[in-house]
């Protein structure tokens, strides 16, 4: 098959989709599919996250196309930019299936982030373009049950991200001070829950530990956390380390004992995979879709409350080393055996023919999450 992958950036400040999408692609092209990466800030043909046969596309739209040719899928990442509307509109002239990844954007919390221009941006075009997709692709079973809800009459497939798993790498000891570390690498953004963390960390002032936060902001939410940090007393406590890359981010994955993401919602969570496959015991909030934590034994699933929160870290905070260091390795082997990419990718495929068949005419059944 010939599939036009398109994602607003692949650029790393951008969050997970700009590591889930070209790895996606990469493995497209493992199991022999013609594959093509466009992102409208010419970044699928910059960056080097888009390689191993993959086709990256700069231009415009309609550049894009032409150099890429006639596709037989088109899947788009992501909903409400211009971009979005314009590959709706490119694919019904075309006749070409339209699979679209939301991408978490049409998350509750994340509809009632900013709710009035998302409610018109609905009404004006998102619902039609929704509506005239092939499939809509979900990434956790809570995320389609979700997207269920809006009734648009468009079956919904869920395949979860992949994640490749780094070589293992060699434990490094507590930070100079003798401190464990909490680890928090995302992008810092008022969905992931950081001033609920800070005043979480208030609140338990665990002795012995610090919390590290590290990631892109957005928003101006650096300087409001900086605030909150300083109004607590916990300057000593907590650092804001901003945007971790390469050697950088693997050495922050090698100090930390414990990974936390207090995030109101994610439609999947690369950044609770990523530590995971670092072998990192992870606490995270229900906002997230990972009741896997729980069931492999490999870290804590908590409300995305203050008191859920503070409970999560007393928890994990409390545990042993050696019961952190199993729980690392149960996660990582969760990883290889659930999120590798070969078997995502040849669910991908599955759900691409579907989408095919189901332009040309064959139905497709909705899944039970979808109702």
């Amino acid at each position: 098959m010939r599939i036009l992958l398109t994602v607003t950036s692949v650029k790393p400040d951008y969050g997970g989709p700009a590591v889930s999408v070209p790895s996606l692609a990469r493995a497209l092209v493992a199991l022999g599919e013609d594959v093509g990466v466009w992102a409208p800030d010419g970044s699928a043909a910059a960056e080097a996250a888009v390689r191993d046969g993959v086709i990256g596309l700069a231009g415009s739209l309609k550049e894009a196309t032409a150099r890429f040719g006639r596709a037989d899928i088109i899947h788009d990442n992501g909903v409400w930019l211009a971009h979005n509307h314009a590959l709706a509109q490119a694919a019904d002239r075309q006749g070409v299936p339209r699979v679209v990844t939301p991408r978490g954007m049409l998350e509750p919390w994340a509809f009632s982030y900013k709710p009035l221009k998302k409610r018109i941006a609905f009404t004006l075009y998102q619902r039609r373009d929704l509506e005239r997709a092939a499939v809509l692709h979900a990434t956790a079973e809570s995320e389609a049950a979700a997207l269920g809800r809006f009734g648009l009459g468009v079956p919904v497939r869920v395949v979860p991200n992949g994640m490749e798993l780094p070589p293992r790498s060699k434990r490094m000891p507590a930070s100079p001070d003798g401190r464990r570390t909490a680890l928090f690498l995302s992008r810092v953004h008022p969905k992931k829950g950081l001033p609920m963390l800070v005043d979480a960390w208030a609140t338990v002032r665990p002795r012995g530990w610090r919390l590290v936060i590290a990631g892109p902001e957005e928003l101006g939410h650096a300087a409001e956390l900086e605030a909150l940090i300083a109004k607590a007393g916990l300057s000593e406590d907590i650092a804001l380390v901003g945007p971790q890359y390469g050697a950088d981010k693997e050495r922050l994955f090698a100090q930390a004992d414990v990974f936390v993401l207090p995030t109101y919602s994610e439609n999947f969570g690369m950044a609770v995979a990523e530590a995971l496959a670092h072998e990192v015991p992870v606490l995270t909030t229900t906002g997230a879709p990972w009741e896997d934590l729980l069931t492999h034994r490999c870290g804590w699933w908590v409300a995305p409350t203050l008191e859920g929160v503070c409970e999560g870290l007393r928890l994990a905070l409390a545990s042993s080393e050696t019961e952190r260091r199993a729980m690392g390795e149960r996660g990582r082997a969760l990883i290889a055996d659930a999120y590798g990419w070969e078997g995502i990718a040849r669910r991908m495929v599955a759900m691409y023919r579907e989408a095919a068949a189901g332009r040309a005419g064959a139905p497709l059944p909705v899944e039970e999450a979808a109702t």
